[in-house]
């Protein structure tokens, strides 16, 4: 493995060291990402060393007991372990993703030509409304922290800027939605905070 490295050049040390720190510290390396700026998907430039080298990523991460997933359909490479350490996810995280779960499902369900979904924030809190999972308006300080960390993980790109987010406020949903949440996760969690929510409107009364 390191005969393997130390024959590449220097350049293509760098982009696979590079791409390597990326995905462990991000957990998802996507192929494409939206660019606020030109408004356009733009290719990532550690998501192709990392699948040119890919047997070499593997090797590497295997030593630490960690997979490494290329899934080309979606253009996506992850990592998944008992060692991938994630984020301890907060309620309203939580929330979202399953939110932007079931909406990226009903997408993809009826256009079958792009592996991205586009939503907004008011649809994310009427999908949550639906199943009564979010009984009281979070702050604007807590959305903007939960979307700031679903950024870095790589669920979503904000189409606005983060500090003048609103109901109209739209969102990319990238692929690894999927990577995050099966089908059947998805229906477990909304039933078990749909009872815990009947739970905490029983005790109020």
């Amino acid at each position: 493995m390191i005969d393997y490295y130390e024959e590449l050049g220097a350049e293509e040390q760098r982009k696979v060291t590079d791409a390597i720190r990326k995905l462990y510290r991000q957990t998802f390396l996507l192929e494409r990402r939206y660019d606020r700026k030109t408004g356009r998907y733009q290719v990532n430039g550690d998501y192709y060393p990392c699948s040119k080298h890919l047997e070499f990523v593997r090797a590497y991460f295997a030593i630490m007991d960690i997979q490494v997933v290329e899934n080309s359909q979606m253009g996506v490479i992850y990592i998944q372990g008992e060692q991938v350490m994630g984020e301890k996810l907060s309620r309203l995280a939580t929330f979202y993703i399953l939110a932007l779960k079931l909406i990226y499902d009903e997408q993809m369900s009826a256009v079958s030509t792009s592996v991205n979904a586009v939503t907004s924030l008011g649809e994310i809190h009427e999908k949550l409304g639906t199943y009564r999972l979010l009984l009281k308006q979070p702050s604007v300080t807590e959305i903007r922290r939960t979307l700031a960390l679903l950024k870095r993980y790589q669920l979503i790109e904000p189409l606005d800027v983060l500090e003048e987010m609103d109901g109209q406020s739209r969102l990319v949903i990238y692929p690894t939605i999927n990577v995050v949440l099966m089908g059947e996760d998805v229906r477990a969690l909304i039933n078990t905070y749909g009872e815990e929510a009947e739970e905490d409107d029983q005790s109020e009364l």
